[in-house]
């Protein structure tokens, strides 16, 4: 049993695995997740700071949410992050559809399998080099 202090209110808690917080915590941010999703989803003209400012949030945690694709931007927001690996304009996860359909074709092929060989028969052992028995 691993028994670990919540990271954000200090109680201690069994922790099984993920980020380290208690229940509670992860329910309260649970919460706060679903306030901030319905108050994107009202004001699709809103920038981060504003989503961050009217929920009591920080900016990170509302840049984190958008990386894990757990919430995106409308098309005609002003909100926009780049693409990690080419700049391309995106409004929700880490890379562009370009990159994520490149990343999985090399991840695929990576992961492919090859033939292995298959051992050559073993061949038959000389007679005269067998062991005998008698009785």
């Amino acid at each position: 049993m691993d028994v670990r202090n919540c990271r954000q209110c200090g109680r201690i808690f069994n922790y099984l695995s993920g980020p380290p917080i208690c229940q509670v915590c992860k329910e309260k941010g649970d919460a706060k997740f679903q306030q901030v999703k319905e108050y994107v989803r009202d004001n699709p003209g809103s920038t981060i700071n504003q989503v961050a400012a009217e929920n009591d949030v920080t900016p990170k945690q509302v840049k984190q949410w958008v990386k894990e694709e757990r919430l995106q931007f409308a098309d005609d927001s002003p909100v926009v992050f780049q693409c990690e690996t080419c700049g391309a304009d995106i409004k929700t996860g880490r890379y562009c559809d370009a990159c994520k359909k490149n990343q999985h074709a090399t991840f695929a092929k990576a992961s492919a399998r090859r033939e292995i060989p298959k051992p050559e028969p073993k061949k038959p052992a000389d007679s005269s080099q067998k062991m005998r028995h008698f009785s």
